[in-house]
C-alpha cells in the first residue's frame, strides 16, 4: 500500500479475474468462460484489409458502425439510437453505475442485486460510492423474483443467465420486475444470454419499458474476449445518458479496428448460429457426462456449468486438474465453495476433462 494512495483507493477491494496461463504453458483453459471457437471469419477480413493509415484519425465517437450492426440484428425492435458501445459489457456497466445510481450520500436507498452474482457489481459499488443491497438467493441457487418488487430500491442490476450459477429467469420475470419498479433503472446483465436454449433476450422488451437496460458482450457469443466490446440497449434518453457520462470521462472510447471487427461480427449470423448450437450441445453432453461421474450441476443457460462434485472437496479437484493442465474456476466464498464454475470449450478439451476427473475416482 502506497502512502500516496488516496482514501478511495486503499479501500478498494478489486475485481479478481480468472488466472491466465503463463506464456508458453500449455494448459486446457476452462477457467474464464471464453468461447472455445474462432470469430467471424469476415474478422479476419477486416484485419487483412485494414488500412493502418486510418490510425492516425480518430474514431467514431458513438460507434456508430457497431450501433447500425445491433440496430440491424434486433431491427425488430429497436434501431441504432438506442444503442450505446464501450469497450467491453464492464465498462458499460461502470458507465450504467454513474448513469442511473445516486451516491449513498445522496439516497437512503440502495440498488438490489442477488448476493451470489457478478463480483463486478460490489466493486463497481464500492468505487461510485453506491450503496449495494445483496439480495439472498433461494437456496437451489434460484433467483425469488418477488423480492425484487415492492421493496424501495435504488435501481436493480441482474445477470441473466446468473454467474457464477449459470441459471436464467424468465421474460416475464423480467417484465414483473419492471412494472413494480416503473422508477427505478433496472439493468439486465446478458453476457451468457446467447446460450440460453431456447435463445431469447430482453431486448425485445425495450420498447416497452422507459426503465429497462439491457447489456451485451461481444467476448463470449462472438468469440471475441480479446477486442474488448459491448454495448447497452434501451430508450433513447437512457442512452443519452450514458454518452453524457462517457463524454465526460473518454470520449473516443472504441478504436477503429474494435468497431470494424465487431460490425463485422454482429452481421455474421450463420457463424454466430453455427458456435452458439455447437456450444449448447457440448454443454449438454458435459452435464450429463458430470452427473454420471457423481456431480451435482445445476440448470445452465450459459456458457459454463456449475457443478458440484459430491465424491471429492471443489478445493482439491480444483487443484488436482490445475496440476494436470486443465484450469477451472474455483470461489472459496461462503455458499459457493462446495461448486466448481467449468466453462465449455471444445468436444476434445471436455473429453479431456471428464477422464481426468474420472481417473480421480
Amino acid at each position: 500500500m502506497s502512502k500516496f494512495w488516496n482514501k478511495k483507493t486503499q479501500e478498494l477491494l478489486p475485481y479478481v479475474a480468472g488466472e491466465q496461463p503463463k506464456d508458453g504453458v500449455k494448459v486446457i483453459k476452462l477457467n474464464t468462460n471464453e468461447n472455445p471457437y474462432a470469430p467471424s471469419p469476415k474478422c479476419e477480413e477486416i484485419l487483412k484489409n485494414f488500412d493502418i493509415s486510418e490510425l492516425r484519425l480518430y474514431p467514431n465517437t458513438d460507434s456508430q458502425i457497431v450501433r447500425d450492426a445491433v440496430g440491424r440484428k434486433y431491427s425488430d425492435y429497436i434501431s441504432a439510437k438506442n444503442v450505446f458501445v464501450g469497450n467491453g459489457s464492464d465498462e458499460v456497466l461502470a458507465l450504467c453505475w454513474q448513469a442511473f445510481f445516486e451516491e449513498f450520500t445522496k439516497t437512503d436507498l440502495k440498488v438490489l442485486t442477488p448476493n451470489i452474482s457478478y463480483s463486478f457489481y460490489p466493486v463497481y459499488s464500492q468505487l461510485y460510492d453506491v450503496a449495494l443491497e445483496r439480495v439472498q438467493l433461494n437456496s437451489d441457487f434460484t433467483i425469488n423474483i418477488d423480492d425484487y418488487c415492492g421493496r424501495p430500491n435504488a435501481g436493480i442490476a441482474i445477470a441473466n443467465p446468473n454467474a457464477p450459477t449459470s441459471i436464467a429467469i424468465s421474460l416475464d420475470d423480467i417484465e414483473k420486475i419492471l412494472k413494480a419498479n416503473p422508477d427505478k433503472v433496472v439493468i439486465i446483465d446478458e453476457a451468457y444470454a446467447a446460450f440460453k436454449d431456447p435463445f431469447e433476450t430482453a431486448i425485445t422488451l425495450v420498447p416497452k419499458y422507459d426503465n429497462l437496460v439491457v447489456v451485451q458482450t461481444m467476448s463470449k457469443s462472438y468469440g471475441l474476449a480479446g477486442l474488448r466490446v459491448g454495448y447497452a440497449v434501451a430508450n433513447e434518453e437512457l442512452i443519452d445518458g450514458l454518452m453524457r457520462v462517457r463524454d465526460s470521462f473518454n470520449s473516443y472510447p472504441v478504436d477503429r479496428i474494435a468497431q470494424k471487427l465487431a460490425a463485422a461480427a454482429i452481421d455474421d449470423d450463420e457463424n454466430y448460429e453455427k458456435n452458439r448450437v455447437a456450444l449448447i450441445k457440448t454443454r449438454e453432453w458435459s452435464t450429463k457426462k458430470l452427473r454420471e461421474i457423481g456431480f451435482t450441476v445445476l440448470e445452465s443457460s450459459a456458457n459454463f456449468i456449475f457443478a458440484k462434485p459430491n465424491f471429492i472437496e471443489a478445493s482439491k479437484l480444483y487443484e488436482i486438474l490445475k496440476a494436470k493442465g486443465i484450469l477451472v474456476r474455483y470461489f472459496s466464498k461462503k455458499d459457493i465453495n462446495e461448486y466448481l464454475r467449468i466453462t465449455i470449450g471444445t468436444d476434445e478439451e471436455m473429453e479431456a476433462l471428464i477422464k481426468a476427473i474420472e481417473e480421480e475416482k
